[in-house]
């Protein structure tokens, strides 16, 4: 059975003036609000479609990563992923770089880290970017 997901955003004005409220049909985050300025400056306390591009592929690659090990029989005690889009106004997002540290149990760090690269060409975000983005990836044992 697919699970459907959905995000709606309204937006007011123009691109460089105006502004938005982008929310998630879940309600699973408050509505945050968007604007040109916050994706293309500083935040400002306000999120972009990169920031929330980041946050998917960080919670996506620690349920691949983690899934990994388990099958390893080496199942992580915690993961700490970090994925940080990269956007150039005019040429669009340029560079994800994911850097996970692990605290995982009788696994080298060679281990480690082979299946932390098997996890990213096999995360579904990840292959959504593949082809498009660069993907970088930094691993390593706590």
């Amino acid at each position: 059975m697919a699970l459907k997901s959905t995000g709606r955003t309204h937006w007011d004005g123009d691109l460089f003036n105006g502004s938005g409220v982008t929310s998630l049909e879940s309600g699973a985050a408050p509505p945050m609000r968007v604007t040109w300025k916050a994706r293309s400056e500083e935040h400002g306390g306000l999120t972009s479609p990169e920031e929330l591009i980041a946050s998917a592929h960080a919670s996506c690659y620690s349920m691949a990563f983690s899934n990994a090990l388990a099958k390893n029989d080496t199942p992580p005690t915690s993961l700490d992923v970090e994925a940080t889009a990269t956007f150039v106004p005019g040429e669009g997002i340029t560079l994800m770089e994911l850097s996970v540290v692990g605290n995982v149990d009788g696994i080298s760090e060679e281990v480690f880290k082979d299946l932390a690269e098997t996890a990213k060409n096999g995360c579904p975000v990840s292959q959504a970017l593949a082809g498009n983005v660069p993907i970088t990836l930094e691993a390593s044992l706590a």
